[in-house]
């Protein structure tokens, strides 16, 4: 069992839900990356979900794209990404998934890639523009090295684009709860427990939900459908309006517990 759907198998026992929470490594410093990611895990972070910064990307919102524009001028690599998961490895057995786009992964070598992230302690892999369809190669390497490989449902896919993303993903199905990019939302679709519901009538993979959630009420009223909530750019704006210092650990840490405390209460 992987490390992903042994902390799912651990939190369904349990009767709680996940909290992953996304930041962008290396923003604004991949020494602030390790540190936060000790933190979100402290504070109950059950997943994290390092972005790995590109410098077009598309599916996600101003917050996020100016993390990742910090993070590539700051020199950030997918390489030094890996060794930062290796540090974060020495001190935590947090599951860690990269999300990133497949030209980075491309670069890197897909050969080469899966074997030398799972060596580092990656767990899993979210590549919003690679379809489970022409994702083959990738999914082989990622098996072979024990390594996750999830797949986006959204609002417009069909009960056939359901069931390929149903079998083609491991570790857990991502629904994109809204057809958008990513960023803080003031409200939520309405319509989250039929998608998850629809998409459950196909696998027993847990679901989790993510884009636009950002307050701890919302967290909870979405954990009540879904196995586990995804928050990612309101912790980034937070990293950006903290700065460098010792105290954006902490202020992230109080956030992040903020969540966890609105997903169980949900």
């Amino acid at each position: 069992m992987s490390n992903i759907s042994s902390t799912f198998s651990g939190l369904k026992k349990a009767r709680k839900k996940a909290l992953v929470c996304f930041i962008t490594a290396g923003h604004p410093g991949l020494k602030q990356t390790l540190d936060l990611v000790l933190s979100m895990e402290e504070a109950g972070a059950d997943i994290v979900e390092l972005g790995v910064p590109f410098s077009d990307p598309l599916a996600d919102g101003a917050v996020i794209q100016e993390s990742s524009r910090k993070a590539i001028e700051a020199g950030t690599t997918l390489l030094k990404i890996i060794n930062l998961v290796s540090e974060i490895r020495k001190r935590s057995r947090v599951p860690v998934v990269l999300m990133g786009y497949y030209n980075v992964f491309h670069a890197f070598g897909i050969s080469a890639f899966p074997a030398r992230a799972a060596a580092a302690g990656v767990d899993g892999l979210i590549i919003p523009d690679l379809p489970p369809e022409e994702a083959g190669d990738l999914k082989e390497g990622a098996g072979k090295n024990g390594l996750d490989t999830i797949f986006l449902a959204a609002p417009t896919s069909t009960e056939e684009r359901i069931r390929l993303i149903a079998r083609a993903s491991t570790g857990f199905i991502y629904y994109v709860s809204v057809t958008g990019v990513t960023g803080a939302r003031r409200s939520m679709s309405r319509d989250i427990g039929g998608m998850v519901g629809k998409i459950k009538k196909h696998t027993d993979k847990p679901v989790v939900v993510g884009f636009g959630i950002s307050k701890p009420d919302q967290a909870g009223n979405v954990a009540r459908h879904a196995d586990g909530v995804v928050v990612g750019s309101a912790i980034v704006r937070l990293i950006d309006e903290s700065g460098r210092g010792p105290a954006l650990a902490r202020k992230v840490g109080k956030f992040v517990s903020s969540l966890r405390k609105g997903i169980d209460r949900g």
